[in-house]
C-alpha cells in the first residue's frame, strides 16, 4: 500500500531534505584528488548532526557508515573505507539520507573527482538527465511506470544500461516504503499517482552491461563486467500542481 503523506508530514519531509540537498552540494567543494571516502563519510555526518538531525543510514539493517560511497565501478552501499583514496579521474557516487522528527529524505549525486575523461562526464550527465526525463511524469494520473519507462528511455537513448537489481522507492517514516520505483519498464502500468504520495526517485545507470554483483562484505554493488556506474536520487512529493523536488 502506497502511503499518501499529509502537509504536515510532507513539511517534515521538506525540512528533512533541504538538508540532504545542502550536504550534497558542499560535497561538491570536499571531492577532490587525495580524500578517503571516511572523511567524506565523516564531513556528512557531522552536517547532519550540526543540524539536529540522524543520519538514516547509520545502523540501518546494520550498515555502518553515516553514507554510501561508491567510487567508478562500484554502484551503489560502497561502505567508507580511511584506506580508500580517490585519485585523479575517478567518479564516486555519494548517497545521503537524513531523519528528521522521525521522517526520512534521502539522496544522491554522483561527482567527478579532478579530470574525468568525456564518457564519464557523458555518463553522470545522463543519470541526472534521465532522473528529470522520469520527473515529467511525477505527476497526478500518470502511472507509476511511467516514470520508469522515461527513465530507460533516455539512458538507453544515451548508449548506456539501466541497473534492474536496485530501484527507487517511497519514502516517509521508513527508508523503504511502497512502492518500488524501477528504472526501466513499459509504460502505462502500475498504481496512478496522487497528490501526497512521496517517492525517492533513483537511476543507477552504467556504462556497459546492466547486471552487477554483490561484494564479500555483503553491502558494495559493483558493475559486472568492471566498467563505471553513476546515481543520481531526489526525494520527490506528489502535488496537484505537479512535482516538488525536496532535496535539490
Amino acid at each position: 500500500m502506497i502511503i499518501i503523506k499529509s502537509d504536515r508530514e510532507i513539511d517534515i519531509i521538506r525540512k528533512s531534505g533541504e538538508v540532504t540537498g545542502y550536504i550534497l552540494r558542499q560535497l561538491e567543494n570536499i571531492i577532490k584528488p587525495g580524500i578517503s571516502t571516511k572523511d567524506i563519510d565523516d564531513f556528512v555526518e557531522e552536517m547532519i548532526l550540526k543540524n539536529n538531525m540522524i543520519p538514516a543510514f547509520k545502523g540501518y539493517n546494520g550498515y555502518p557508515a553515516a553514507s554510501c560511497i561508491s567510487v567508478n565501478d562500484e554502484v551503489i552501499h560502497g561502505i567508507p573505507s580511511e584506506k580508500r583514496l580517490l585519485a585523479d579521474g575517478d567518479i564516486v557516487s555519494v548517497d545521503v539520507g537524513c531523519i528528521h522528527d522521525g521522517y526520512v529524505s534521502d539522496a544522491a549525486r554522483t561527482y567527478s573527482v579532478g579530470t574525468i575523461s568525456e564518457e564519464a562526464g557523458r555518463l553522470i550527465r545522463t543519470a541526472r538527465e534521465s532522473f528529470f526525463e522520469g520527473m515529467k511524469f511525477c505527476k497526478v494520473g500518470y502511472r507509476l511506470s511511467d516514470i520508469s519507462n522515461a527513465i530507460q528511455m533516455h539512458v538507453e537513448k544515451a548508449g548506456f544500461s539501466v541497473v534492474r537489481d536496485f530501484v527507487g522507492h517511497g519514502i516517509g517514516r521508513s527508508m523503504h516504503e511502497e512502492p518500488q520505483i524501477p528504472n526501466y519498464g513499459r509504460p502505462g502500468k502500475g498504481p496512478r499517482l496522487a497528490a501526497g504520495m512521496v517517492f525517492a526517485i533513483e537511476p543507477m545507470i552504467n556504462e556497459g552491461s546492466f547486471e552487477v554483483e554483490v561484494k564479500q562484505d555483503n553491502w558494495t554493488a559493483v558493475t559486472i563486467d568492471g566498467k563505471l556506474s553513476a546515481h543520481y536520487e531526489n526525494t520527490v512529493v506528489i502535488t496537484d500542481g505537479g512535482p516538488e523536488l525536496l532535496t535539490l
